[in-house]
């Protein structure tokens, strides 16, 4: 069987059209892209490596998160342990002030540029978006830090509520394929995420929007959320895997494997050569250190570190060592700060 049969062309189509013109990949193309085997998997990442280099360069953005509300949210998204539908051990709590200033210093420490405020909510009512603002105040007055928040579904006055308290970035993930949604959320539609997002980037916040591989979607609707996240020009893209969680539907689907897992990561970089690609949720238990090793050199170029909001991520000073033996540098907070 020729290069050809397997494929391995369209290695070169993404050598001359993403890495030579920042152009991406397509749906079609995507899609033989998830589809190489794994012999050629060394070179789809060498390739995705070249490109995050040559299009966003070597810094990568390191970024903090912490949950404002956790649990009890209304919501039936079926990876999500905090819906307040299924009969998983969160429970909803709040955040204080002091706690989320301190996590944010913290995070700062750490040489963070990115602290993300995230509450698990349809969408904020009153009293979240005051706490939010509160805490935003807060945070400026103690911290040099971007922040980001991830609030729901919002309404146009919340859109500009959150741009006039400075919000840099706002992340609402489309979270899988529009063909798959239904299968994953059923209390509202793909569109109304979709609506969000495009009021958040008319207001001029940073676009934070990505999902879960490993679902139960099929290949196919990987290449097709890849090619909608590219359509949609996001700032920023997180990648989580996902990490069944007890009580809720998804808790016994396995584990996605790491091969496919890198296969996704450089599909998606070759989606969108520009942007943001950051390592989340469930990288830990999918691809191991080894793995976080292979993802960083295929495409990565941003991580959060720490814990997520309900499950345990690598510690903080391992993946900071991982980038200083990467000889990769942390991007430094702007100058516009």
């Amino acid at each position: 069987m020729t290069s050809t049969d397997h494929g391995t062309d369209v290695l070169d189509l993404a050598r001359e059209q993403v890495l030579a013109t920042g152009a991406g990949l397509g749906e079609a193309d995507l899609l033989r892209i998830l589809r190489l085997p794994d012999e050629h998997l060394p070179a789809l990442l060498d390739l995705a490596h070249e490109v995050r280099m040559a299009w966003c360069g070597p810094e990568v953005e390191v970024e903090g998160i912490i949950s404002l509300k956790t649990g009890g949210c209304p919501e039936d998204c079926h990876f999500c342990s905090q819906s307040g539908q299924f009969t998983s051990p969160v429970r909803s709590v709040w955040l204080d002030i002091p706690s989320l200033v301190e996590a944010a210093r913290e995070t700062a420490k750490l040489g963070a540029t990115e602290f993300c405020i995230v509450a698990a909510v349809r969408g904020p009512n009153q009293r979240l978006m005051t706490q939010v603002a509160e805490g935003i105040a807060a945070i400026r007055e103690a911290v040099d830090i971007n922040i980001a928040c991830s609030l729901g579904m919002l309404t146009q006055t919340q859109v500009d509520e959150l741009a006039a308290m400075g919000v840099h970035r706002y992340n609402h993930n489309l979270e899988t394929a529009r063909s798959y949604f239904d299968r994953v959320v059923t209390t509202h539609t793909w569109q109304e995420r979709w609506d969000t997002l495009r009021m958040v980037g008319a207001a001029g916040m940073e676009v934070c929007c990505g999902g879960i591989l490993g679902m139960g979607e099929s290949i196919e609707q990987r290449a097709e959320f890849a090619a909608q996240l590219a359509e949609l020009k996001p700032d920023e893209v997180p990648m989580n895997f996902l990490d069944p969680r007890p009580g809720t539907p998804f808790a016994d689907l396995p584990l996605m494997e790491s091969g496919d897992a890198l296969r996704t990561i450089a599909a998606f970089r070759l989606a969108m050569p520009r942007t943001i690609l950051r390592f989340a949720g469930g990288r830990e238990i999918t691809l191991g250190d080894l793995g976080a090793r292979q993802g960083m050199l295929g495409g990565i170029n941003a991580v959060i570190v720490g814990n997520y909001l309900t499950t345990l991520g690598r510690p903080a000073e391992a993946d900071i060592e991982l980038l200083d033996q990467l000889k990769m540098p942390i991007k430094a907070l702007s100058a516009a700060l």
